[in-house]
């Protein structure tokens, strides 16, 4: 089945405290932005690639990753993935993966197409989660802010991207243009399709903060002091 990857990248990414648009933040001699295609790229389950960015960021973005389509985006994310879905040609599957997350290992992208691929049309990465979680009474004014219960962990999984699904069943999910979600699964839940979750990865972590930044920044470091090292050893035989 073809498989096309749309990648919303349209956000100002205005928590990260960065002077630019956040898929263009640097991260060690790449982009955001670059180095998600070039993950997506490592994947090796995309024919197409669609890249949506801010409107005046088109040309840029094209320089940054030439080998992807690019195309304008809107004032929501919802309507970046429309205007990603519009650009996906004959594709079967369509994966939407945030830019955001540009460590996301290869086996991801393939244990979500797989899923896909199998019947379901509406396929999440998610991890168990680890912390306790507790349910609050956030009205906004109460400073210690009222528990009201403790929620069982045992149900529940932080949900990442790459999301997949049909053609069929992302086209039905984006066809109330006022529809608003977190994420694209949540709009699919709302119009009555079953989403199933793979397992996730922790590196498939999502770039929102200056920490999140930090952290990216360091395994990438470290990704190409270990091939520097792999080099060197190389020579040496």
């Amino acid at each position: 089945m073809s498989v096309c990857v749309v990648i919303p990248a349209a956000g100002s990414g205005t928590r990260l405290g960065e002077p630019v648009p956040k898929a263009f933040v640097d991260l060690g001699g790449a982009t955001i932005l670059q180095a998600c295609v070039a993950g997506v790229v490592a994947s090796g389950v995309a024919e197409r690639i669609v890249v949506v960015v801010p409107a005046d960021l088109v040309d840029a973005a094209h320089d940054l990753v030439p080998d992807a389509i690019v195309v304008p985006g809107g004032a929501h994310r919802s309507d970046s993935v429309r205007a990603g879905l519009s650009a996906a040609g004959d594709a079967d599957i369509v994966l939407v993966h945030d830019a955001a997350r540009p460590l996301t290992p290869p086996d991801v992208f393939r244990r979500v197409v797989d899923a896909v691929d199998a019947g379901h049309p509406a396929v999440v990465p998610g991890l168990p989660v680890a912390d306790t979680l507790k349910e609050v009474r956030a009205d906004g004014s109460a400073d210690p802010i009222p528990v009201v219960r403790t929620v069982d962990r045992e149900v529940l999984r932080a949900i990442q991207t790459p999301q997949g699904f049909t053609v069929a069943a992302l086209t039905r999910a984006h066809a109330d243009d006022a529809g608003l979600a977190t994420d694209d699964a949540g709009l699919a839940e709302r119009c009555g399709i079953p989403v199933h979750v793979v397992a996730g990865d922790p590196l498939a972590m999502k770039i929102t903060t200056g920490w999140d930044l930090r952290i990216a920044r360091g395994v990438l470091a470290e990704r190409r002091a270990q091939a520097e090292r792999a080099e060197v050893a190389e020579e040496l035989r």
